[in-house]
């Protein structure tokens, strides 16, 4: 489906961490703008460093899908290890960010084993300069997170951006 907000967890029934629901308002999203999210995720195994992040990111022109080449860190990339990334973003000791701290959701490696829920919630979405072919449009993204070669999550998702 183009043009609408689809997700679909692509793990098969086999991965340890499962995304249970996940909704996203407004349809298209807005960058500057404000984005609600809620999600539920149940994960049967703790996840440890080094996580790995392998991303394939497609923009539709016209019928075709064009898969987008990983540059400056944006698009289909492989990010060999998230702890680290999470651990620049936010400096280890340091609160998780709102609302991930209310809902008791962590921002941190090693995640435990166990049911993360997040209700309603708005995030910001700052008016980051995108290069230009990540700006208005309709994509794909299929998300595997992986540890010491095993699947750990595989997550679909389909959007449409729309950028001032």
């Amino acid at each position: 489906q183009v043009g609408g907000f689809a997700w679909e967890d692509c793990g098969n029934g086999k991965d340890p961490v499962v995304l249970k629901s996940l909704s996203v308002a407004p349809d298209p999203i807005s960058i500057p703008g404000s984005l609600r999210v809620s999600a539920a995720v149940t994960s049967s195994k703790a996840m440890a460093s080094p996580l790995k992040a392998v991303l394939v990111v497609e923009k539709a022109l016209g019928d075709l899908w064009i898969q987008l080449p990983c540059i400056d860190q944006l698009g289909s990339c492989t990010y060999n290890d998230v702890c680290t990334i999470l651990d620049n973003l936010i400096p280890p000791g340091m609160p998780c960010p709102e609302p991930l701290l209310t809902y008791g959701i962590p921002c941190h490696c090693p995640f435990k084993a166990g049911s993360y829920s997040l209700p309603d919630s708005n995030f910001d979405l700052p008016d980051v300069e995108l290069p230009s072919w990540m700006t208005n449009g309709n994509y794909r993204v299929r998300a595997v997170v992986s540890s010491g070669g095993q699947e750990l999550s595989c997550v679909k998702l389909a959007f449409s951006l729309q950028s001032q």
